[in-house]
């Protein structure tokens, strides 16, 4: 593998995101005394910070690997609306496919950090499910641009904006049009991506979407549980996060289990968004399964080493492939 030449060609790629965007807002500050009104400490504030979180920081993922990238959610119609599409301007976001609603909330997750540990996290969010007339911008929107990417990455945090009936139609849109589909699921629609062509649980998503009482960390009883998983989505792959144990990947009828490499592991937020950012402009790019297993795994495995939900490091991931694969 030329992993420059490869590299290159992620500045070619144009992807698709859908999903739950929401919005990370920190607040950050001293703690030194106790509140006299009830035993709780008081945070004395010192900077406030709010960033992309979600499917959104999938998408910033995808911009630090050189791609261009679309973002189709529904979001608010609240002043944390207008700071994310603020936010999504300055990162060069496309958001032709953002659909404001008066009937949701805008979701913000926000941290309280005081002496640099998160003290309280306080969700403001709306998590019913899109209502019909909400269903039918977001698909209108993602038809009328589908032609245009070369992947699209379903990012499900189970906040209602995956329904049942966009998730059917967009992967049906992806068919039609053969552009590869990429699924980063969560629970209650799990059993809903038929047909994708990668399909990426980590060890506990694929143990509460089927329901398995098998101890996954034992490889026999994963592998049972991926071909039962596959035996109802039907994926043409199906890629398995298993944190300090690399990753496993399944195309019928290989396998192949990558071992994840030693990390100074600081924070283990936001792996998962680079995992399946990675994969999916790899796949995109038309890389073998080996590849995709081990340059998403690789990237995960990096930004573990940095603290907080941290975009990847493009020039740092492109020299960790070429020192490993040439040693």
């Amino acid at each position: 593998m030329n992993w420059d030449e490869f590299f290159n060609r992620f500045n070619e790629l144009n992807i698709l995101v859908i999903g739950d965007v929401m919005l990370d807002s920190y607040l950050f500050g001293k703690v030194d005394r106790i509140s006299p009104e009830a035993p709780v400490p008081v945070v004395s504030v010192e900077r406030r910070d709010t960033r992309l979180g979600g499917a959104a920081n999938v998408a910033l993922n995808l911009k630090a690997l050189g791609a261009k990238v679309s973002i189709a959610s529904v979001i608010g119609e609240d002043e944390h609306a207008q700071q994310m599409r603020k936010l999504f301007a300055d990162a060069q976001i496309g958001i032709d496919a953002l659909i404001s609603s008066p009937q949701r909330k805008t979701t913000v997750k926000h941290r309280i950090i005081g002496n640099n540990h998160q003290m309280l996290r306080v969700d403001d969010e709306s998590l019913e499910e899109l209502n019909a007339a909400e269903e039918e911008l977001l698909i209108a929107g993602v038809q009328q641009l589908i032609s245009h990417f070369d992947a699209v990455i379903f990012e499900d945090y189970d906040k209602g904006v995956l329904s049942q009936r966009v998730i059917e139609s967009v992967i049906g849109f992806c068919q039609e049009a053969g552009v590869p589909s990429v699924v980063d699921p969560k629970k209650k629609h799990f059993l809903l991506y038929k047909g994708v062509d990668l399909f990426k649980p980590n060890l506990k998503e694929i143990k509460e979407g089927l329901n398995s009482d098998l101890d996954l960390r034992q490889m026999p009883n994963l592998e049972h549980a991926v071909k039962e998983l596959n035996a109802m989505l039907g994926a043409k792959r199906i890629m398995v996060t298993l944190s300090e144990a690399g990753v496993l990947i399944y195309k019928d009828p290989e396998w192949l289990h990558l071992p994840a490499h030693k990390r100074d592991i600081a924070d283990v937020s936001g792996a998962g968004d680079t995992v399946v950012s990675v994969a999916a402009a790899s796949l995109a790019l038309g890389a073998s399964e080996e590849h995709i297993a081990f340059l998403s795994n690789l990237a995960g495995g990096l930004v573990c080493e940095e603290v907080g939900v941290v975009p990847l490091d493009k020039t740092r991931l492109l020299e960790e492939a070429k020192r490993l694969t040439t040693n």
